[in-house]
């Protein structure tokens, strides 16, 4: 059977061959006219797969917030850990193509994202938190675990071990002392961060729930 005159193509073929130019050459050189010279093919075959750059945009950041491992659930009391280990993981995701950061930010696939908190709301709902605090949980990790990665991520290669870029220690003397005392990597107060949310979320709400009770509910609550 002979060959055929020019590569076979497929919807994930040229995701594949997106990424590639993105993360070895940046986001700036990619082009529909490059990716089909990479590919051995002419530009219009593109369309048959992809009717724009856009959608193939937005499959491509469909690809890296899919790379996303969705953790075991641990134990109800520990349902924290859930989240830091999910959060770290879509970080982790991020940070594997960090050149294609900015297409999360215009194409972020929100059916992705919805599957994804249905499960996480019955996870939730599992553990035993309260079904008002879904929302503000799941809105608050959102904005957290994006906006700490994708500035993570849009750091030069200069700048990618230091937690602070650019810090003169002679006019900054009070944040050099703090950044010299630091012991824990991005990484690991990112997770911080996290728990700190959740801990604060809980921690509130308990609060807010006493505030409202009868005085001699608040009373007895000291008491306990």
């Amino acid at each position: 059977m002979p060959r055929p005159l020019q590569p076979l193509l497929s919807r994930e073929a040229i995701i594949a061959a997106t990424l590639k130019i993105i993360d070895v050459e940046g986001i700036d050189a990619f082009s529909m006219p490059r990716l089909a010279k990479v590919m051995g093919v002419r530009a219009p075959s593109l369309y048959h797969h992809f009717k724009n750059k856009t959608e193939l945009m937005t499959e491509v950041a469909r690809v890296i917030v899919l790379d996303t491992r969705f953790p075991r659930r641990p134990a109800d009391e520990n349902w924290p850990d859930f989240f830091v280990a999910l959060s770290l993981n879509f970080r982790r995701s991020i940070l594997r193509h960090r050149n294609a950061a900015p297409i999360l930010l215009e194409h972020l696939p929100r059916d992705v994202l919805i599957t994804m908190y249905e499960r996480v709301a019955r996870f939730l709902d599992k553990a035993g938190v309260p079904p008002h605090l879904h929302v503000l949980i799941l809105d608050g990790m959102e904005k957290l675990s994006l906006g700490a990665s994708l500035s993570e991520a849009m750091k030069t290669p200069e700048s990618q071990a230091q937690i602070f870029p650019n810090v003169n220690s002679q006019e900054e003397p009070t944040l050099a002392t703090a950044l010299a005392a630091n012991e824990w990597s991005a990484e690991q107060i990112f997770a911080q961060t996290i728990r700190s949310f959740l801990a604060g979320v809980m921690q509130l709400d308990a609060q807010q729930h006493q505030e409202a009770a009868p005085p001699a509910q608040r009373s007895a609550g000291r008491k306990a």
